[in-house]
């Protein structure tokens, strides 16, 4: 069985937000010849230019129907008016699931395509969006989310992160984590993890706190409380948590679990110590309350990870 793939771009979109899919369903393919047959589209065809400025060539949007249409991100999504064509086109064109990555999410929302459903954009565009479509149940904190067979993902590599998830759909678990082996990626991240890890790993959207995130890789299997980080970082407990909060998009204990949960997960995937000696060293405390915080962040407990990392 072939599956029709339309990948929809528009001047301005984001290169990787169309390349990352576009190189899962290739490699997919070589897994499983004939599976997938994708066109990359967009109004009028002909040589479209990426915000980076490399071009894609592209067919013009064509009649369906489509097994999938995807829609790609980028800058080229905050002039809705120049993407009427997109729009019209999607109300217009049948397929079984309809996609976004990044900011592709407005497209598919200006559509209606989103309506009363769950969904997910890019975490820096999460307040312009719920402002223009109330309508839509959205969830800034979230990899990918499917309500029922309309797919929405975060920023850029995440369009990654889904292209595997729609592979694992259609062709099964193995082929999915082959495709991501040959992409080099560690691994399929679950849609549930959240989006905001990276601005944790960073200290934040200006990077106010990434001396704080430093120290507190340093003292995982310490007490971090809130009392503690504000001390550090030499602020009132009350400021602290406001602050933090605002900067990173997630509370100060939430980005203590989320450092704990990357430690352990790099801890089990790639060493050999015992679990409940991971679970010391990431400040779980008992074996039990990680595995509990796995199952949360990846679907999976520990030893499931390390097994698959093994395999």
């Amino acid at each position: 069985m072939t599956r029709r793939l339309a990948l929809v771009i528009f001047p301005g979109f984001q290169l990787l937000d169309a390349a990352g899919p576009i190189a899962a369903f290739e490699i997919a393919d070589r897994y499983r010849p004939g599976s997938y047959d994708l066109a990359v589209l967009a109004p009028g065809g002909g040589q479209v230019p990426s915000s980076s400025g490399v071009r894609f060539c592209a067919e013009p949007l064509s009649a369906g129907p489509f097994d999938t249409i995807m829609i790609s991100g980028g800058d080229g999504t905050r002039s809705l008016k120049e993407l009427a064509e997109i729009v019209a086109w999607l109300k217009r064109t049948p397929a079984r699931r309809q996609t976004s990555v990044c900011s592709g999410a407005y497209v598919l929302a200006e559509a209606g395509l989103l309506d009363g459903r769950r969904a997910t954009t890019h975490w820096s565009r999460t307040d312009d969006f719920a402002r223009r479509y109330p309508k839509v149940k959205l969830d800034p904190d979230r990899i990918f989310i499917r309500d029922g067979e309309v797919w929405t993902s975060a920023g850029i590599t995440a369009g990654i992160d889904l292209a595997l998830a729609l592979v694992e759909d259609d062709l099964g678990a193995e082929v999915a984590r082959r495709v991501a082996q040959q992409l080099v990626v560690h691994q399929r991240r679950p849609g549930g993890q959240s989006q905001f890890s990276a601005l944790v790993e960073l200290g934040g959207r200006s990077g106010r706190f990434s001396d704080l995130m430093d120290w507190m890789r340093g003292h995982l299997g310490d007490a971090l409380t809130v009392e503690r980080l504000a001390a550090q970082a030499a602020m009132s407990p009350r400021n602290f948590a406001r602050a933090f909060t605002a900067e990173t998009g997630t509370t100060p204990a939430k980005a203590v679990e989320r450092l704990r949960l990357e430690a352990a997960r790099t801890a089990v995937e790639t060493g050999h110590a015992p679990i409940d000696r991971v679970a010391e060293a990431a400040g779980f405390g008992d074996p039990e309350r990680m595995r509990r915080a796995f199952l949360r962040a990846f679907g999976q407990p520990p030893q499931a990870l390390r097994r698959a990392a093994r395999a």
